[in-house]
């Protein structure tokens, strides 16, 4: 569901596509593009969409997990580490589809608040909305 009233918006702009570059309109972010060498490309120490996609993802989650607990008045623990990991792959139609995979750990944190902060995440975070219905994601717990 799209906001229903926008508090922050970024732009970037892409050029040469998985073999160029990517930058946000202020600066702060000035990427090297590399396409992976399982992809087909040569590798090299650029990033790629993927890689963008899984930091970003973690991040939010983390922050969506935070703002969950706040409003539960629960603490979540500074050491809580929110994984994500992209893959990208040829689709039974023959474009591309990506799968994406949420680990969280939440040190100390006893196993059914954790539970219900990982499902009161992904219930709010922005990047679980947005894949809803289109990926098939179950953030777990690291073990």
């Amino acid at each position: 569901m799209p906001a229903s009233k926008v508090l922050y918006s970024t732009k970037a702009t892409a050029t040469g596509g998985r073999d160029g570059t990517s930058k946000t309109h202020d600066g702060a972010l000035d990427l090297k593009l590399s396409t992976p060498k399982e992809l087909g490309g040569a590798g090299g120490e650029g990033v790629n969409p993927e890689q963008l996609f899984a930091a970003g993802y973690a991040a939010c989650f983390l922050g969506a997990m935070k703002a969950y607990a706040r409003g539960k008045k629960i603490a979540v623990p500074d050491d809580a580490e929110v994984t994500a990991t992209v893959g990208i792959g040829p689709r039974d139609d023959d474009g591309f589809g990506i799968k994406v995979e949420i680990e969280v750990s939440l040190p100390g944190v006893a196993d059914d608040v954790a539970d219900d902060l990982i499902a009161g995440a992904h219930h709010v975070c922005p990047y679980s909305d947005a894949t809803r219905g289109s990926l098939e994601i179950t953030p777990t717990r690291a073990v």
